[in-house]
């Protein structure tokens, strides 16, 4: 039991945790889900779309924080009031999703 506890601890602190939380308190998952779309893409999908770019973590950051509109059709992101650390941690977990 105290190993189950233990390993419980460790997979709360890993970065994929902390960012699937940032993304909740970011209130990212309102418009996003990881496997199917909703308002915008999937998060498998946005993997799959800049996957092996080397700037991949910067554009995606970039959009994060200041939206855009015509990449995945014609509904607009909006900006999202978040840090560039936080926007960087977010599309780093982005791009880890498979």
């Amino acid at each position: 039991m105290k190993a189950l506890i233990a390993l419980l601890a460790i997979a709360a602190m890993s970065p994929a945790f902390a960012n699937a939380d940032l993304a909740k308190q970011k209130n990212c998952l309102a418009c996003h889900a990881t496997d199917k779309k909703l308002v915008g893409p999937a998060y498998k999908d946005v993997a799959a779309k800049y996957a092996g770019q080397k700037d991949a973590v910067a554009k995606l950051a970039e959009k994060i924080q200041k939206g855009g509109v015509g990449v995945w059709g014609q509904v607009p992101m909006p900006a999202n009031p978040v840090t560039p650390d936080e926007a960087k941690q977010l599309a780093t977990w982005v791009l880890s999703i498979k």
